[in-house]
């Protein structure tokens, strides 16, 4: 029945969403995280791709992760030269994160999530639909 292949494809979608807020997760949680001495590099933010596999079972292309990398942006320097990890200039190293870029991520991320949800509720109440027609 294609409406579990449709379902099956968006449980694919929310599993690639879960694992793409977890990313995002770590990178606000570490947005802080710098290092201890000046040759320390702080946290660097992580990134994820998505590819499209063919399921070959339900003979349907799924999202899955492709890929969590690294972000190799430059680290942004502040001055504190009273942090144990300051250069001899006086400037800190600092993660790479922006914490607006990664709420907006969290947020598509989170739009995506509901909208294959929603896909999977509307299958499941035509397939009910369905077996009501039928039982009739």
């Amino acid at each position: 029945m294609d409406l579990l292949k449709t379902m099956a494809i968006s449980a694919s979608g929310m599993d690639a969403q879960g694992k793409r807020m977890r990313v995002i997760s770590e990178n606000l949680a570490n947005k802080d995280s710098i290092g201890r001495t000046p040759n320390d590099d702080p946290y660097r933010r992580k990134t994820i791709s998505f590819k499209n596999v063919l399921d070959r079972e339900d003979n349907v292309t799924k999202v899955k992760v492709g890929r969590i990398g690294v972000d190799r942006s430059e680290f942004e320097l502040k001055f504190n030269p009273s942090h144990p990890a300051a250069n001899a200039d006086g400037y800190v190293k600092v993660p790479n994160v922006n914490a607006l870029v990664e709420i907006m991520d969290m947020k598509e991320t989170q739009r995506s999530y509901q909208a294959n949800l929603g896909v999977i509720e509307a299958s499941k109440k035509m397939i009910m639909r369905t077996l009501s027609i039928l039982q009739q």
